[in-house]
């Protein structure tokens, strides 16, 4: 296990494409006047940590680098399939210490909360750990983060070999394959993993569209966005039926 520095270097790295296959194009797509994106990138920066984002090298990312330019993000670009190589493009590049992963279709994480988690991370002191809210699922779809150290990313990356491993950045990490991974796991007093905010379809891409014009929800806490969906049902099953993509 390797000590972190005193003062370690910690980024938030979001992954983005436009070639999504259930909503191409979905992190642009206009919501109050903004493309998606930029509620996804202004929630992030309250965790007051650099942003990075990693997406891949199609001409059609083109307009996603264009993007990161206009809001000052550093930006990399890499494979499509693996994006595992995106991430640890980033870390060496940015000699990076801590990493927060983050997904572009998910523009109302909670900086906040991912600031608590980085600070939990941190005082932890232990490049063995993984912590994240993903795991035992609490939080709703669309609020995920995981935090890891560059060793245990640099392990996934030297060795993981299956396709889906590299697609999907940490499955080496979080399914323990080197069995000294240890785990920490955020979770919400109250079970809300039945709220789905990620965008994968457009039923996804109407609620979180109706939430941030119709309620500010890009301006809420999570407590208070949770509370927003419990007091409205309607808004729930707009898209309660659809089923998360299989990984």
């Amino acid at each position: 296990m390797a000590a972190f520095p005193s003062l370690p270097r910690v980024g938030i790295i979001s992954q983005a494409r436009m070639t999504s296959t259930r909503l191409p194009g979905k992190v642009l797509l206009p919501i109050g006047g903004r493309p998606m994106l930029h509620y996804h990138l202004a929630r992030l920066r309250t965790a007051g940590l650099p942003l990075y984002l990693a997406i891949t090298t199609n001409t059609a990312d083109n307009s996603l680098a264009d993007f990161a330019t206009t809001q000052a993000i550093p930006c990399v670009r890499g494979s499509e399939d693996d994006v595992l190589s995106r991430y640890w493009q980033c870390v060496e590049q940015h000699e990076l210490d801590i990493i927060v992963r983050v997904t572009s279709d998910c523009p109302l994480l909670d900086g906040a909360l991912i600031g608590q988690g980085v600070a939990e991370y941190i005082k932890q002191a232990d490049s063995r750990l993984y912590l994240s809210n993903v795991l035992e699922r609490t939080f709703p779809r669309g609020l995920d983060f995981e935090v890891f150290s560059r060793e245990l990313l640099a392990e996934a990356f030297h060795n993981s070999t299956l396709l889906s491993d590299r697609e999907h950045v940490t499955p080496y990490i979080h399914q323990n394959r080197s069995g000294t991974v240890r785990f920490q796991h955020i979770t919400h007093p109250t079970d809300r993993s039945n709220y789905r905010l990620t965008v994968d379809t457009a039923e996804d891409f109407e609620l979180v569209r109706v939430l941030i014009e119709q309620y500010q929800a890009h301006q809420l806490t999570t407590t208070e966005l949770l509370d927003l969906l419990a007091a409205h049902p309607e808004l729930v099953a707009l898209n309660a039926h659809i089923e998360q993509k299989k990984a």
